[in-house]
């Protein structure tokens, strides 16, 4: 590969982590508030809301139906308004964060499920408010499944950063895509490829050991 190649796959491993970065951060600022909510109005829950945990059900599994590249098409007008175009890496990272926070917010759901009742029921039983519960008890209770989730997730957003490279939104997926499809340059493309699976291995080990240590704590 040329020295102009190796430049561009440095730049393109940058952009891909500021991507995922900010759409991850993006995604659980309003994904995990999304999660609780689904979590704590649902039947025989702390703040149990038949009306408010259909609603947010609703619109979750209709964003999460939607496949992704499709995702990235629609939001092209939402996403030019945003940010004043639909290419280039900052472009990529609104569609990144809408098509994550669905899977945020069931994932965070599903961890907050797997606290023992009898918890809750002990806070509740202390007098302590819903909110309290949630923050003091069932939060950090759930903090390891939390973790390992949110490692699921940022791969997860890695993967789909490499799909934005197909409307311009830069990265390893875009240097794939012009050299190693368009051009033929498969060292390229296989290069490129075997960095993502470093990435995400990398993000799922550094999950992984944070939740271990979470337990130990």
């Amino acid at each position: 590969m040329s020295d102009y190649i190796i430049e561009a796959i440095k730049n393109g491993v940058f952009e891909t982590l500021k991507m995922t970065g900010w759409s991850s951060l993006f995604a659980y600022a309003v994904g995990l508030p999304l999660g609780i909510l689904l979590y704590a109005t649902a039947k025989d829950r702390l703040l149990q809301n038949r009306a408010v945990n259909y609603a947010i059900g609703f619109v979750v599994n209709v964003m999460r139906s939607l496949p992704f590249l499709i995702l990235l098409v629609l939001l092209i007008p939402f996403t030019r308004w945003v940010t004043g175009s639909s290419i280039g890496t900052t472009a990529a990272i609104v569609p990144l964060t809408v098509g994550a926070i669905p899977i945020v917010a069931r994932m965070v759901e599903a961890s907050l499920c797997e606290v023992q009742p009898g918890i809750i029921e002990a806070a509740t039983s202390m007098g302590a408010s819903p909110f309290h519960i949630i923050t003091h008890f069932i939060l950090p209770e759930a903090a390891p499944s939390l973790l390992q989730g949110a490692a699921i997730n940022v791969a997860t957003v890695l993967g789909y950063s490499a799909m934005a490279g197909v409307i311009g939104g830069g990265g390893l997926g875009a240097i794939a895509l012009q050299y190693g499809y368009y051009r033929y340059q498969k060292d390229v493309l296989w290069t490129t490829v075997l960095l993502l699976v470093i990435m995400v291995m990398l993000i799922q080990a550094i999950g992984g050991l944070l939740a271990k240590l979470r337990r130990k704590s």
